[in-house]
């Protein structure tokens, strides 16, 4: 199983040297990737006002800085581009990895965010299915022409292409079933975040049989799609990482010595996950460092 840890996104103010020490950090210490929220303002009486740096930037930087980690959003929201925009992004920061990105799409959800920067809140599902035909036809094929409802596109190429032919991964952050049935056919990849599930792998386990059989009847063999999970790790003194929207769902944090931290981790490759994100409470550099002994076990167990 892969073990990969996500950045700081609204936990405190975190600048860019912090940052960039984060990240050649993971990669020393041998972690298999690296992860950036999607978002750009929170709202909320828990936490006031508060917004992370924007994502495609720092995904860049990353893809310049590391050598062997994969990386990517987690995931990124198709609204907050033009479909064709975020497919040359992502093609970009694919090149300049060397073919290390993972392409995690979803179709949005926090509202603030949606209206403070002006994109459009309605519809949210049938805009990504539009998005998400010309995002994969754009990476996969290098051009499409399409007219839809919410976004028309004229005779538009990706030149040049990324390093793999058909592009990098496709990884989708939902269980909701209509995008299920969107993304089955084309997916290759599927992720799913700790508080769908309370951070418990046992509560996991159906909502990776609702995907299977949803790929399924798609017509696709299961074991063609990995199966990712993010899962909430409590280090030292945490409180409790902060969400964006408690009211998405609440986490019990994983803690104890790193060797049972690691057990509780493998059983989520005993359901089938084959690559975890690590949420770390609290993120910081001391906090990674601690981290490595959990990863150690991980792969030792």
């Amino acid at each position: 199983m892969k073990v990969g840890i996500q950045l700081p996104e609204i936990e405190r103010e975190v600048r860019w040297a912090e940052l960039r020490e984060m990240v050649l950090l993971i990669e020393d210490l041998g972690f298999d990737s690296i992860w950036v929220g999607d978002h750009l303002l929170y709202r909320a009486p828990h936490i006031g006002v508060a917004g992370p740096w924007e994502s495609w930037s720092q995904l860049a930087a990353i893809a310049a800085l590391t050598e062997r980690v994969e990386f990517g959003p987690l995931v990124a929201s198709t609204s907050f581009h033009s479909p064709a925009m975020l497919a040359k992004k992502a093609a970009t920061v694919e090149e300049i990895s060397g073919g290390r990105l993972i392409l995690g799409l979803g179709a949005g959800w926090n509202e603030t965010e949606y209206r403070a920067f002006g994109f459009p809140f309605d519809n949210r599902v049938s805009r990504f299915e539009e998005a998400f035909t010309i995002i994969r036809t754009l990476l996969r094929d290098g051009e499409i022409d399409y007219s839809g409802r919410f976004y028309d596109i004229r005779e538009c190429v990706i030149h040049p292409r990324g390093p793999r032919p058909s592009g990098p991964p496709l990884m989708i952050g939902s269980q909701g079933p209509r995008m299920l049935e969107i993304t089955a056919p084309h997916m290759d990849a599927w992720n799913a975040w700790h508080a769908w599930f309370g951070n418990d792998p046992a509560r996991l386990r159906p909502i990776i049989q609702k995907l299977e059989a949803a790929l399924r009847a798609a017509g696709r063999d299961p074991g063609e799609v990995t199966k990712t999970a993010a899962a909430l790790v409590q280090v030292g003194d945490g409180s409790g990482r902060i969400a964006g929207d408690p009211s998405r769902g609440v986490s019990t944090p994983i803690t104890g010595r790193s060797q049972e931290i690691a057990e509780k981790l493998n059983e989520f490759g005993a359901i089938g996950v084959e690559h975890l994100q690590i949420v770390i409470d609290p993120i910081s550099v001391g906090s990674i460092k601690k981290m490595a002994d959990v990863l150690r076990d991980v792969k030792s167990q």
